[in-house]
């Protein structure tokens, strides 16, 4: 395909005729008159040989094709607004600009916070905002990292794609203060015979895949997307969940666990902010990411 053979307006007219399903209004949203909507309706009918709009009854449905286009789209024209949004300077302490990080709530509460505060010390017109983790992360990457301003994830779970380091972590396990089954320490059979609770899927933190080498199979019995509830689900129960100590630290007290170290020598959780190769050279981008490496390098030391 040759790009420069094509007409990048088409792009906007068509994600406003597949989100719209109508030629008037998708017309009325971007500025154009019926008539020049239509004509924009033929044209991309004429490169993608298939009608995107199909009409059943008094109203239009996509096709199966325009279904697919419907989210592709969306992710190129942002991806787009992003690109031609690139600043060669950047003024943090007079630009207003908003920037949106994928972050767990363990990211947001240990790195996040701290990051926010810098922020907004430093930059008053700058906001921040941070956005849930999908469960579908692996096989999503590049798409999300399109169409944001990065991920804060630790290695070891997604690849190929530039990233600032950030800072360190361990892995602990919480066990309820009144599960007698566990003593003082935690034994591999306690990992195997006890059911856990775990956030989003079990294997994507390198830490759990270590245990299908020791020959554990975690029998996940509650699954959540949030970190900061697992001791809840732990508490009074017989189950344990893995999580991160900093987290783990300012969780102390709101429920009734015990921190226990890992029966097995854990791979440290190593955090850092990934974005799209797009953003490398965009000076905000760049103060973004100094940014969140002096924050970084301001926590406290975690001890082993």
């Amino acid at each position: 395909m040759n790009l420069a053979s094509l007409d990048l307006n088409l792009v906007v007219a068509l994600r406003a005729l597949l989100e719209e399903r109508n030629v008037t209004r998708a017309g009325k949203r971007i500025g154009l008159s019926q008539p020049a909507m239509s004509a924009a309706l033929a044209r991309l009918r004429r490169h993608f040989e298939d009608e995107l709009l199909a009409r059943v009854g008094g109203h239009y449905e996509l096709t199966a094709l325009g279904q697919v286009l419907l989210d592709r789209t969306s992710t190129a024209c942002d991806l787009l607004e992003r690109l031609f949004t690139s600043q060669a300077d950047f003024d943090p302490a007079r630009e207003e600009h908003e920037f949106t990080l994928v972050a767990s709530d363990y990211a947001v509460a240990v790195f996040g916070a701290e990051l926010a505060r810098a922020v907004h010390h430093r930059a008053p017109g700058i906001r921040l905002r941070f956005s849930q983790v999908p469960p579908g992360i692996v096989e999503q990457a590049g798409t999300l990292l399109s169409t944001t301003d990065g991920l804060l994830m630790p290695h070891g779970i997604i690849s190929d794609f530039p990233a600032t380091e950030l800072h360190e972590d361990q892995w602990v396990f919480l066990v309820a203060d009144d599960n007698h089954e566990v003593g003082d320490h935690l034994t591999r059979k306690d990992l195997a015979r006890l059911p856990w609770v775990t956030y989003q899927r079990t294997y994507d933190a390198p830490a759990v895949r270590q245990l299908g080498m020791l020959g554990i199979e975690p029998r996940v019995e509650v699954s959540i997307d949030t970190f900061q509830a697992l001791p809840f689900l732990v508490a009074g129960t017989r189950r344990i969940a893995l999580v991160q100590r900093l987290l783990a630290e300012r969780l102390r007290g709101v429920a009734p666990v015990r921190i226990m170290k890992p029966p097995y020598e854990a791979v440290p959780l190593r955090q850092a902010l990934w974005w799209h190769p797009v953003h490398t050279r965009d000076a905000a981008h760049i103060w973004l990411r100094e940014t969140a490496a002096q924050v970084a390098s301001s926590l406290p030391a975690q001890a082993a």
